[in-house]
């Protein structure tokens, strides 16, 4: 379907009902690229500018309260700026601490006892994103075991870092996975990087027998992240395991999605994997940035004196920030302590969500389905995509087929469905997002009848 003049009507309403956050946009443009500093958040025709959030809300610049399953891309477990993290951190803000100082504290070594119990790593070294504790991670590995390739999950996000920035978009030339995103890598990228399919085992066996004693390390999400919002197969990540340790291959699990999402810890442990490396941001952030490189000593000793240095994951002026390590080490105890609580709440909601979304949109003559269900290990999730394969009943389970527009009416699924969302007072991203204790059955009453609203006005066009 041809959408321009749906697309032309959306903006104009759009516009109409964001007037301010629009001027704000024409200003930033002038003095910032494309007038912001993440481009998934840069939404066209121009993002709300927000003013203020608090739990299942966010507030922007013309005075709308949106409903927002974004949460700060997933990280907000317990919703916008939870009393139980601000309070101390404006406590200790009053109190002459929270800024940084440039010495360390008690902090870090109470936050890496926590991570280290929760994941069973030996060692932790704090830095700041998720894309500098996967770039860190990479680093470490091929340190160690002296090799080059890496190797990951086609469709996999790990950040913008080197040797992340293969394999992430979906292209339509018959190699699916296999190009570089970014200009500005070294040429050798392309051959260091080796990119298998997700869930695949017989690729994985046949990679590794092929190249397996020239790869240093093979990362994975244990439940992909913009790929899709896809559990691996308790197969797969065995299999994964047994490869890696067959051919002294460094595994690493990224858990920057994944860590503190499913349980009070790595998901790993649910399926009963223990990684040589895993790394951990958003969640355990507590709101603030704050990632982490948690695993085997042997391996994070070449960071330290005892591995002379040799790897350069020395810190930068803001690892292990005190404001963030005071958010992490409260909200990782709230977890902890709560766990049996708030995973089954939270998981059980999602459930509701995701099967309330297909039913809803179904009554209104729109197939759709959600992606982000659990499987044997992974057996309740708070997370959620939604896609619109062009053939009904289709289910969506693999990157490729959520990138395709020959599977999924893309357009429709991304910038359509979002700009739509907002005019009613929803704020969703990929399709949905990710749920928090902040959420409660009225808001996906709410989030229902929006998804309502834009499937009669997507269908008056047709």
């Amino acid at each position: 379907m041809n959408y321009t003049r749906l697309k032309q009507d959306l903006y104009r309403e759009y516009e109409k009902k964001f007037p301010r956050s629009r001027e704000i946009n024409t200003r930033a443009c002038r003095s910032m690229v494309d007038g912001g500093s993440h481009a998934i958040r840069l939404l066209k025709p121009f993002p709300p500018r927000i003013t203020k959030a608090g739990g299942a809300f966010i507030y922007d610049e013309d005075g709308h309260g949106i409903l927002d399953f974004w949460q700060g891309h997933h990280a907000n477990i317990l919703g916008h700026n939870p009393d139980l993290v601000t309070g101390v951190l404006a406590d200790a803000f009053l109190h002459g601490s929270g800024l940084q100082t440039g010495f360390t504290d008690a902090l870090q070594a109470e936050t890496a006892e926590l991570l280290a119990g929760r994941t069973g790593a030996e060692k932790v070294r704090f830095t700041t994103s998720g894309a500098l504790a996967t770039m860190y991670a990479v680093l470490l590995a091929r340190a160690y075991t002296g090799r080059t390739l890496v190797m990951k999950i086609g469709g996999g996000w790990h950040g913008a870092q080197p040797w992340g920035l293969k394999g992430v978009e979906y292209h339509h030339d018959g190699d699916l996975f296999q190009h570089v995103d970014s200009a500005g890598l070294s040429p050798l990228t392309k051959e260091e990087v080796l990119v298998i399919p997700f869930n695949d085992t017989d690729s994985l066996k046949r990679t590794m027998e092929k190249y397996g004693d020239d790869i240093a390390c093979f990362i994975m999400e244990p439940f992909i992240g913009a790929g899709g919002f896809f559990p691996v197969s308790g197969e797969f990540i065995g299999q994964a395991r047994s490869l890696t340790e067959k051919y002294g291959t460094v595994l690493i699990l990224d858990e920057v999605i994944s860590g503190f999402r499913f349980c009070a810890g790595s998901v790993s442990k649910l399926y009963g994997v223990q990684p040589d490396l895993a790394t951990l941001g958003k969640i355990v952030g507590g709101g603030m940035p704050l990632s982490a490189v948690a695993g085997r000593s042997e391996i994070m000793k070449l960071a330290g004196s005892e591995g002379n240095h040799r790897v350069k994951f020395s810190g930068g002026t803001y690892s292990a920030h005190p404001a963030s390590l005071l958010a992490a080490g409260t909200m990782i105890r709230y977890l902890i302590d709560h766990e049996d609580e708030i995973y089954p709440a939270i998981g059980t909601l999602g459930e509701d969500l995701r099967r309330r979304v297909e039913r809803c949109l179904a009554e209104e003559g729109l197939y759709a389905c959600c992606t982000g269900y659990g499987n044997d290990a992974v057996q309740l999730s708070s997370l959620a995509m939604l896609f619109f394969p062009h053939e009904e009943g289709r289910i969506i389970t693999l990157p490729w087929e959520a990138r395709d527009p020959a599977v999924c009416d893309t357009e429709l699924g991304n910038e359509i469905l979002q700009i739509s969302m907002l005019l009613e007072g929803v704020h969703v991203f990929h399709g949905l997002g990710s749920l928090s204790t902040a959420h409660t059955e009225d808001h996906l009453d709410t989030l229902e009848q929006a998804l309502r609203l834009f499937a009669r006005r997507v269908l008056s066009y047709r």
